[in-house]
C-alpha cells in the first residue's frame, strides 16, 4: 500500500459507525482520534476546501502512532494517510488531466539501507531533473541536528573543564586535613611513591564509586524524564537514552580525572618532610 501524509486535515466529521466495507479506507494519528474521538470503523468526510465542499466519505481501518519528529515538537500530529489514488481523486484539479498531476517527492524503501548511497548516485546519474538522497538528509534536517551536536559536545567541555577545577579545589582542602596523617606514614619510614600509590589506588575506588553512583542516578532518572516530556508534548519521542555508549564514555572520564585529582592535590604534600607534616 502506497500512502501518503496529508499534513492537515482540511475537513473531518464523524458520522454513525457503519459496516460499509465498500468504502476506500484510511488511517489516522492517535492524537487526532482522540481529538475527534474516532475509533476503527467509522466513517468519515474529508473535503479539499476548509468549507466541506465535494467531500469524500472513507473508512477509517486503523489509528497508528506517528514517528516521532524532533522538529515537530509540540506539535500535535494531526495527519490522515490515505491511498495515492484516493488522494489524487481528492485533491485533483478538475482541470488537470488525469495522470498528468505534479509529484514533488518519493520515498522509497530498500531491502539493504546499506545500498542508499550507491543508488542515490545511480539514479542522480541516469535522470535528469531528479536528485536522490538520504531521507534523513532532507530538509536540512541532518545540518541542523550536527549543529546542536556540536553544541552539546561544548557545553559538556566546559562543565568537564569547570568540574575538574572544582574536583581539585575539593580534594586539596580534603588532602590538606589529612596532613598529620601522612606526616606519621612518613616519620615511620614509607616512602612517599608508596603513600602516593595507595592515595591514587584511593581515588580510583572513591572515583569509580563516584561513577557507579551518578550511572544509577541516571538510569532511574531517565524514564521519569521520558515519561514526563511525552506526556508533556504528547509524542513517542525518546528524549533521555543512556545507552551502553554513553555510560562507557562517562566511566572513562569520571574515573582517571578523579584519579589525577587526587594525585595532584597529593603530590604538593607528599614533597614536605615528614616532620613539618607532623606538626599541628
Amino acid at each position: 500500500m502506497i500512502v501518503l501524509i496529508l499534513a492537515a486535515v482540511l475537513g473531518a466529521a464523524s458520522l454513525a459507525s457503519a459496516q460499509t466495507t465498500d468504502l476506500p479506507t484510511i488511517l489516522v494519528t492517535r492524537q487526532l482520534a482522540e481529538r475527534e474521538r474516532l475509533a476503527v470503523g467509522d466513517t468519515v468526510q474529508l473535503a479539499r476546501e476548509a468549507d466541506g465542499a465535494n467531500p469524500g466519505t472513507f473508512r477509517i481501518a486503523g489509528i497508528y502512532e506517528p514517528v516521532p519528529d524532533p522538529m515537530r515538537l509540540g506539535q500535535a500530529p494531526l495527519e490522515i494517510r490515505l491511498h495515492l489514488p484516493d488522494l489524487q481523486g481528492l485533491t485533483r484539479n478538475p482541470a488537470t488531466p488525469v495522470g498528468a498531476e505534479r509529484v514533488d517527492q518519493i520515498n522509497i524503501t530498500l531491502v539493504d539501507p546499506a545500498d542508499a548511497e550507491q543508488f542515490a548516485d545511480d539514479i542522480n546519474g541516469r535522470t535528469a531533473g531528479v536528485f536522490a538522497m538520504r531521507a534523513t538528509d532532507a530538509g536540512g534536517s541532518r545540518e541542523t541536528f550536527l549543529v546542536l551536536e556540536r553544541f552539546h559536545y561544548a557545553i559538556a567541555t566546559v562543565t568537564i573543564i569547570a568540574a575538574t577545577v572544582f574536583l581539585l579545589a575539593l580534594t586539596i582542602m580534603l588532602v590538606d586535613e589529612r596532613r598529620e596523617t601522612v606526616g606519621v606514614l612518613r616519620l615511620i619510614g614509607l616512602p612517599a611513591r608508596r603513600i602516593l600509590m595507595q592515595v591514587f589506588i584511593e581515588g580510583v575506588l572513591i572515583a569509580a564509586a563516584g561513577a557507579l553512583f551518578g550511572l544509577l542516578l541516571a538510569i532511574a532518572c531517565e524514564s521519569l524524564l521520558n515519561r514526563f516530556f511525552q506526556w508533556r508534548y504528547d509524542t513517542a519521542l525518546v528524549f533521555v537514552r543512556i545507552s551502553p555508549r554513553v555510560a562507557a564514555t562517562c566511566v572513562a572520564i569520571a574515573v582517571p580525572l578523579g584519579a589525577a585529582a587526587t594525585v595532584v592535590a597529593s603530590w604538593a604534600l607528599l614533597r614536605r618532610s615528614g616532620l613539618r607534616l607532623a606538626r599541628r
